[in-house]
């Protein structure tokens, strides 16, 4: 049995999407299935999958948030929903530290 890290988020740090992990787009969203643990979780947003997407080219979260176009007035509900991925690894910090 293997045992999983879970990284605090912190919107200042370079993020990805878990390798583990597929989103299958849907009209409201996204699902995303993590198949190293099991869990399945709904992105509830077309733009929460777009910050989700995002975050592998962007030097941190918030240049996620903005490269997606949101308003910065939103950013800290779509930090609470990264916080909720982050703590059920389906994404990841880039950086291994």
């Amino acid at each position: 049995m293997s045992t999983a890290v879970t990284a605090t988020f912190d919107a200042d740090r370079p993020w990805r999407l878990h390798e583990r992990v597929a989103l299958r787009p849907e009209p409201f969203g996204a699902l995303a299935y993590h198949y190293g643990n099991r869990r399945l979780t709904f992105l509830r947003s077309p733009d929460l999958v777009t910050v989700v997407e995002g975050l592998e080219a962007a030097p941190d979260a918030r240049h996620a948030f903005a490269a997606a176009g949101l308003d910065e007035r939103r950013w800290p509900s779509f930090e609470k929903a990264l916080t909720s991925l982050a703590a059920g690894s389906f994404i990841v910090p880039k950086d291994p530290s």
